[in-house]
């Protein structure tokens, strides 16, 4: 069971506004996998986009695998130390976290769908 079950489901009406603005500014990359990840597609496991998890978002989150997907521009270059930080508060709150560059999705996006699949249930 995931440490997040105890976590105070209150999430502040900023972080969810903001996670409303980026579902509506996803980036080209994002809605490669979403079209992959939606409506149970693939695995049929339930996957949300822009989700509040903590006092952050990610890109996609299933929960049945409790699996963080992070689909990165060159904007998160400069982040690396940011996202170490929030990738290690996830990972102790017993979640997978895993990162894709966008070039990953546009060129390989067999590979990032199998590395995904590694971290689901069986259907």
């Amino acid at each position: 069971m995931s440490k997040l079950s105890g976590c105070n489901r209150q999430i502040p009406r900023e972080l969810l506004g903001r996670a409303r603005e980026l579902r509506k500014q996803q980036t080209s990359a994002e809605a490669i996998l979403w079209e992959c990840l939606r409506d149970r597609r693939f695995f049929k496991a339930k996957f949300r986009r822009q989700h509040n998890i903590g006092q952050y978002i990610v890109d996609f989150y299933c929960h049945a695998g409790l699996l963080a997907i992070e689909v990165d521009g060159a904007v998160h270059d400069a982040q690396q130390v940011k996202d170490a930080d929030r990738d290690e508060w996830m990972q102790s709150h017993g979640l997978t976290v895993l990162r894709f560059r966008n070039d990953e999705v546009f060129d390989e996006l067999e590979k990032v769908l199998g590395a995904i699949a590694l971290y689901l249930p069986s259907p």
